[in-house]
């Protein structure tokens, strides 16, 4: 079953070209102490609400279109939530396998900007549930 998407692409793509054009105007390379520098955190919580939105929405539905299914939660607040990852269905309360982490980290996750393995690491991504490893569906672009 497709997902029923939200955001338009056209929209989408934007917020992603400025998401990106953003990290790559940071040169510093991603540690797993800090896989997002504080001063690129800044700039990022500096752009408009709107672009940041639209960039959790939209990048979240293309995870979803990637892998369908409804038994990993991907938390992203307060801009974004989606389920995604074929296994049990589930219908109440938490879903077996629950993935949140901040706006900021999950753009770097999408972007390729920090790894997977480097935001557990750090501490900015928490990751429950056997189906809870998004790590061979990211980055997005």
């Amino acid at each position: 079953m497709a997902i029923r998407r939200k955001t338009s692409e056209e929209a989408g793509m934007a917020a992603v070209r400025e998401v990106r054009a953003l990290f790559a105007s940071y040169d510093s390379e991603p540690s797993e102490a800090v896989p997002v520098p504080a001063e690129l955190e800044r700039a990022f919580a500096a752009l408009p609400r709107s672009v940041r939105a639209t960039f959790v929405r939209f990048t979240l539905e293309e995870l979803a279109t990637l892998a369908p299914g409804n038994s990993v939660e991907v938390r992203v607040p307060p801009l974004g939530v989606t389920q995604c990852v074929a296994g049990p269905r589930h219908t109440r309360g938490t879903p077996p396998s629950v993935v949140e982490t901040s706006p900021v980290v999950w753009a770097a996750l999408v972007l390729g900007e920090c790894s997977w393995e480097q935001a557990v690491a750090a501490g900015v991504l928490d990751a429950s549930g056997e189906r809870s490893d998004l790590s061979t569906l990211l980055p997005l672009f």
